[in-house]
């Protein structure tokens, strides 16, 4: 597998865009905020990452999409515009993009409407709005992508697990250019007290944007977070032959099950280090080859733990650059495995690695190299850089990266 990576489009707690997001993860600036709504303050959680900057789309567009398709289409739209916007036959072009819970905004909304004010007060865009296939629906609409329109959903996996079957498309010939990425807008009562209910989440209202601590000794569980991120695939004779920027080279994907328990990572880290192993043996490339992990990274304390086991378990004594950038935007869900993907592109590219945030004192038990603090070079030549993506259900991808 060799595919390049040709735009980028990202909207985050941290920003709208990816240049106000990187400065804000090369910042180690925190999008994490409570929640300023009435009824979070009956919440045993009320805080989260929202959105940096409102979807910008006009009155009309807005009304006739769901969160999560709203911030997938700035995403996208951003991707698209930084390729270039380039000229494809629609017969070669496809549209792959996942979510973990779909559009749970409108549909729990809707329901307060029928019980509220009837069936006739239902809107006839409630079911293309609550789809999860939604979001790839409306993407795939606005660029004519006739090649294939798929939607992943494999919880947090989700985002990460669009960029491996975007791959797949272009290696098994359907498509020369595919827009890959993830998406989420999950910030509802229901869905954070369900959350909540799990213990989950990470319940220091006194101290929102210290509450996300990956590694930390002291972390208590993840912060909800709602975004979206999107990434422009393309075969590398496509790419080259209009002259495109590269930033760099997906060059392998792992996916994998832990076969353990519907919530609870596998203690010995098994599944997760098979798809790292299996990304790595896609792109020909070796654990000594790895500068640099983008990791799942929640905050939760056996999350933490169990990727921290599969990392040393996947690549031996290989000490990569390790960070967790789920410490400041939150966890996005479906979105985060596509959003980090963007993350892990750019670090490539810029040869940088984000600190991960509130990282004060590191879990002895985590035995790798955690950055933090200020950002870390990464060495000059060839690299090879993974993201992690791990979701409910046991469901693993790893996504192995090359510079150009």
């Amino acid at each position: 597998m060799h595919i390049a990576i040709t735009g980028l489009g990202v909207t985050t707690p941290v920003g709208g865009d990816v240049a106000t997001s990187w400065a804000a993860l090369l910042a180690g600036r925190s999008g994490i905020r409570a929640l300023p709504r009435e009824w979070a303050q009956d919440l045993p959680v009320r805080f989260a990452g929202t959105l940096a900057e409102e979807p910008p789309l006009d009155r009309v567009e807005a009304r006739r999409l769901d969160r999560s398709q709203q911030s997938a289409m700035v995403a996208s739209r951003e991707a698209w515009a930084d390729a270039g916007s380039p000229e494809v036959d629609p017969l070669r072009m496809g549209t792959v993009i996942g979510t973990g819970i779909g559009g749970v905004i409108t549909l729990l909304d809707a329901y307060d409407v029928l019980k509220e004010r009837g069936p006739s007060r239902i809107s006839p865009l409630t079911v293309p709005m609550l789809m999860p296939n939604g979001p790839a629906a409306v993407v795939g609409l606005a660029h004519n992508a006739a090649a294939g329109v798929h939607a992943p959903v494999s919880a947090c996996a989700s985002g990460a697990e669009a960029v491996a079957v975007a791959a797949r498309m272009i290696t098994d010939g359907r498509a020369d250019v595919v827009i890959a990425g993830g998406t989420e807008a999950p910030i509802h009562p229901l869905t954070m007290a369900g959350f909540a209910a799990m213990r989950a989440l990470s319940t220091r209202n006194d101290d929102p944007s210290a509450a996300s601590r990956p590694y930390d000794i002291d972390r208590d569980g993840f912060v909800m977070g709602e975004g979206a991120g999107a990434l422009i695939l393309e075969s590398e004779e496509h790419a080259r032959a209009r002259g495109a920027r590269i930033y760099a080279y997906l060059i392998g994907a792992g996916l994998t099950a832990d076969a353990h328990h519907i919530a609870q990572p596998d203690p010995e880290g098994r599944g997760a280090a098979r798809a790292i192993q299996a990304a790595l043996a896609d792109g020909e490339a070796s654990a000594e080859d790895v500068v640099h992990v983008n990791a799942h990274a929640t905050s939760t304390p056996q999350g933490d733990s169990a990727e921290a086991v599969a990392i040393r378990l996947a690549l031996g004594s290989a000490q990569p650059a390790v960070t967790g950038t789920k410490s400041m935007t939150g966890h996005m869900l479906g979105a985060a495995g596509a959003a980090e993907s963007v993350f892990t592109v750019l670090a490539l590219h810029h040869r940088r690695v984000p600190p991960t945030a509130n990282l004060d004192h590191q879990d002895p038990s985590i035995d790798l190299d955690v950055v933090h603090g200020e950002p870390r070079q990464l060495p000059e030549g060839e690299c090879v850089a993974l993201n992690n993506s791990f979701g409910f259900g046991g469901h693993d991808v790893a996504l192995a990266f090359r510079s150009a």
